[in-house]
């Protein structure tokens, strides 16, 4: 490709555009993509992403398994979704092209780095020849904009005055590529310089090169002629206020340092390392000034026991983990269950049965949720819809925990913890507080006190919460059954009975104290789209597109999974079809059909891969004819 002098090129508004940078995992894609992610949101607009990556620390480099991609979305409007196609795609070796280009749309931009395309990179793609040259490039072509470009060149050219090793200096290409697509879309590259200097400040020569590498890039597309068009996405209309991006985990952990603070608790959190939950044991460790204590324990039975213990010392309670890890917390809930002790646990949702795709995103675990305990173990349910829902769910999930005392489970998967979208910060003045009381010590006064009764309930059944030490509060717990009002043991059939009864009504009472269901569309007609967790953006996009074309649908979205609102079985009755799309089997399906005797349909895939609002939108229209 011929250089000239940086002249001014035709820039062509865009409302919305999709990028994915993709390359051996070892490649700084991640990175890449995040860094686009920011400054896309620095710059006005809505984003969405979409992190792809394999579960291997370091899979073997050059194969199709070792691909690592990033998916931004960035629009001049409201977006719910990282997008369903991509415009161009950054293909950093023959692997990454390989198993990319299905999603990037005709006439789309294609950037490979050339120099990757050697024979070892070729057959460990399993190409049989080379798809950027001769015939193969000109097919290509037909469909799409091909630039190659030798980034391992042009990278190690602007890095040589740093006296780098080669290593290091390819190490700088993902800056190269950075550049390069930041030019395409006119992104500030201050963001990213900034970003630098903060991240390899320590060593002058890699931010060094990071940073040639980065303007070269910029400058490559400003002066190639073949890159003859820039694209500008204007800022989104978004509602006044301060803003920043946030990934899931991140918000989910803030959330739950905003739920402390409402409620005048100390956090506790346990846990053991586990994909893709860790990153919230990660940020809260951040965070210890603010009164938070994480303990990272031997095993996922240690971790849970512990925040139980953390509970009953008065503490607000968490454990979080993934659909393996609360397997294995399993009888500790039920421990937590039968003690009536507030806590959050938090599942995020991953590809299963066993280890199965660590890394990819699921919705396999409702019944887990919901059932997945020895004995009649009621507990409340609720799911995240969004990386920023979840800065509210974990305050709406400590709020019932403490005020209903019992276990709460908080729903969320990998694609909602690894996604990222622009979130309003709220001003913690602007958030209810969680009131929480404890019963006062009982001391004598002549006569003897009345005796402590530790399962004597309010008008929600919850027991009080007393804190250890507190005199004439001491008490008996623990995991055999309790004699209702005093908590002794007890072996009564009938006792057994009234608190397994008594236990079940105190979560079916939250349905009292949770808003009636919503619907996005018509409150009644042809077809009923109801949905939960992660699929929101997508449902909620197929809807109204599909509302577009003339199809009467509206969009139900589930919080609230256990109990559910108390409208919901009203709702049903009001449209002729129910479809429940899930990255599962057909677990909330079975389950709507088992509480309201409806036939709800299921539209489902466990492909590791959220839906895409094209083939819900496919399904739709399919229901309603």
């Amino acid at each position: 490709m011929s250089t000239a002098a940086a002249v001014e090129k035709p820039v062509e508004s865009l409302s919305d555009a999709t990028v994915r940078f993709c390359g051996d995992s070892g490649d700084g894609m991640q990175l890449a993509g995040t860094q686009f992610t920011n400054t896309s949101a620095l710059a006005g607009n809505d984003v969405a992403t979409f992190p792809d990556f394999p579960a291997e620390i370091r899979a073997p480099r050059g194969t199709k398994a070792g691909v690592s991609g990033f998916q931004v979305h960035f629009s001049s409007e409201q977006i719910y979704t990282p997008g369903d196609t991509v415009d161009a795609l950054v293909a950093m070796n023959p692997a990454a092209l390989a198993t990319n280009l299905q999603d990037l749309r005709d006439g789309g931009i294609l950037v490979v780095n050339e120099s990757a395309f050697d024979k070892k990179g070729l057959d460990l793609a399993g190409y049989e020849g080379n798809p950027i040259e001769d015939v193969a490039l000109h097919e290509l072509e037909r469909k799409y904009k091909v630039y190659k470009v030798d980034m391992t060149k042009l990278t190690r050219d602007a890095v040589k005055e740093f006296g780098l090793s080669t290593k290091e200096a390819d190490r700088c290409r993902n800056f190269f590529a950075m550049g390069l697509v930041f030019w395409i879309y006119g992104r500030s590259l201050d963001p990213t310089l900034r970003f630098i200097e903060a991240k390899f400040g320590k060593r002058p020569d890699v931010a060094g090169a990071n940073t040639a590498a980065l303007k070269a890039g910029y400058n490559y597309g400003e002066t190639v002629e073949a890159f003859d068009t820039q694209f500008h996405v204007p800022k989104a209309e978004l509602k006044p206020g301060k803003y920043r991006s946030i990934m899931g985990n991140t918000a989910l952990s803030w959330g739950l340092m905003a739920a402390a603070k409402l409620s005048d608790k100390r956090l506790f959190h346990g846990a053991y390392p586990i994909t893709p939950a860790s990153d919230i044991l990660h940020e809260l460790c951040k965070h210890k000034n603010h009164d938070i204590i994480t303990f990272q324990a031997e095993d996922e039975i240690a971790a849970v026991t512990a925040a139980i213990g953390a509970s009953f010392a008065g503490a607000m309670a968490v454990t979080a983990s993934s659909g393996p890890g609360i397997a294995l917390k399993g009888e500790a809930l039920g421990l937590a269950v039968i003690m009536e002790l507030p806590m959050v646990v938090i599942n995020v949702q991953r590809g299963g049965p066993s280890t199965g795709l660590p890394t990819k995103t699921e919705q396999s675990d409702l019944y887990q949720a919901v059932y997945g305990r020895n004995g009649e173990c009621p507990m409340p349910v609720i799911a995240a819809r969004s990386p920023g829902d979840c800065f509210d769910v974990a305050q709406e999930a400590w709020r019932l925990a403490s005020k209903y005392m019992t276990p709460v489970f908080l729903l969320t998967d990998g694609y909602i913890a690894n996604g990222s979208e622009p979130w309003r910060i709220p001003q913690m003045a602007d958030l209810p507080e969680i009131p929480i009381s404890h019963p006062g010590p009982r001391e004598a006064n002549g006569d003897a006190p009345e005796p402590f009764l530790p399962y004597q309930r309010n008008e929600r059944l919850a027991r009080p919460w007393a804190l250890p030490g507190t005199p004439g509060l001491e008490h008996r717990l623990g995991g055999l059954e309790k004699q209702d009002g005093t908590g002794n043991v007890s072996y009564d059939p009938d006792n057994h009975q009234h608190m397994i009864d008594t236990r079940a009504e105190k979560v079916a009472r939250i349905a009292d104290d949770i808003p009636p269901q919503e619907v996005d569309g018509p409150e009644g007609g042809d077809l009923l789209v109801v949905s939960w967790g992660g699929t929101y953006g997508a449902c909620l996009s197929a809807t109204r597109l599909a509302r577009k074309q003339g199809v009467s649908v509206a969009h139900a979205h589930l919080r609230y999974l256990n109990p559910m609102p108390k409208n919901l079985g009203e709702l049903f009755s009001s449209y002729k079809k129910v479809l429940v799309p899930e990255l599962n089997s057909g677990q909330l399906r079975t389950v709507l059909r088992d509480r309201y005797l409806i036939d709800a349909i299921g539209y489902n895939k466990v492909q590791g891969k959220p839906f895409s609002v094209g083939e819900l939108v496919t399904r739709i229209a399919e229901m309603a004819s």
